[in-house]
């Protein structure tokens, strides 16, 4: 019982480290208060209720308040929590999961992106998904295979309220991916050239989330033109991914800052990818 006890908890440290980098060691820690819980409590549901409380409640002060401030010296700064500088996170969970941290030249070129989007299309919001966890060179971000150094930001793209006609700053993914803009008849499809060619998980996140909000939604592509604009103009930007066929549909052959990232990758006509230099 002891062992199956213990590789339980190995279990556990092991997913909440990987789900946010540092929910494992705040799991350890609170291993001397746990003891004391299975001492006071002899209900199996209190001893539950206690934990999971006492861990949300340390996770929480942990994630406000103490990872940001040892996340400066590794290089990293947190996107805003909340609207801030025109720009957003698309979902408050990406923010509770550590997943926000950028390098500070990559929040500034993010955040004068969305001023000049605000300035050039007034009343938009930047939302941004995807950054890095605050913490160490190469660690993993699932499913990304190269969110791991601060260096990359992941964007929404814009949308029209099919409804009304009229830009919105919503979006059809609760998450941000996993909504496509798909190929047209005649577009290159490399979606499709990349499953047939073995790549799984190029259609991962499409075949997982919900569409049924994509009625409601259009693809703005004026705005996420300039949006991309806007980002390959920034001096400190390297590279920007975006799905073959979007790059020559929105008439951006011309900017090579735009790469293809390869069937190895995710499929990235739902949102778009930044990196610095």
């Amino acid at each position: 019982m002891k062992t199956l006890i213990l590789i339980g908890k190995i279990v556990l440290f092991v997913l909440l480290t990987l789900l946010t980098q540092t929910g494992g060691v705040i799991y350890l820690l609170l291993q001397p208060l746990y003891r004391r819980i299975d001492h006071r409590f002899t209900g199996r549901f209190q001893r539950w209720l206690g934990k999971t409380g006492l861990y949300l409640t340390a996770y929480l002060i942990a994630t406000l308040c103490v990872v940001p401030l040892i996340a400066g010296p590794f290089g990293r700064v947190p996107m805003p929590l909340t609207l801030h500088n025109h720009i957003r996170p698309q979902n408050i969970l990406t923010c509770l999961l550590n997943r926000h941290y950028v390098r500070p030249q990559l929040r500034q070129a993010a955040e004068a992106v969305a001023q000049d989007m605000a300035n050039a299309y007034p009343g938009t919001e930047l939302n941004y998904l995807d950054g890095c966890f605050p913490f160490i060179n190469k660690f993993p971000l699932f499913p990304h295979l190269s969110h791991n150094d601060g260096k990359k930001l992941d964007l929404s793209f814009c949308y029209i309220d099919a409804h009304s006609g009229t830009p919105t700053n919503k979006t059809p993914s609760a998450i941000g991916y996993g909504i496509c803009e798909e190929p047209r008849p005649g577009e290159k499809d490399q979606p499709c050239f990349c499953s047939e060619n073995g790549y799984w998980q190029y259609n991962f996140m499409r075949r997982i989330v919900p569409q049924a909000n994509k009625k409601d939604f259009i693809f703005d592509s004026t705005r996420t033109k300039a949006e991309v604009l806007f980002f390959a103009k920034s001096e400190n930007i390297g590279k920007i991914f975006i799905e073959p066929h979007l790059k020559i549909r929105l008439g951006l052959e011309a900017v090579d800052k735009i790469r293809y990232h390869g069937c190895h990758a995710v499929r990235h006509d739902d949102h778009i990818h930044v990196q610095l230099n």
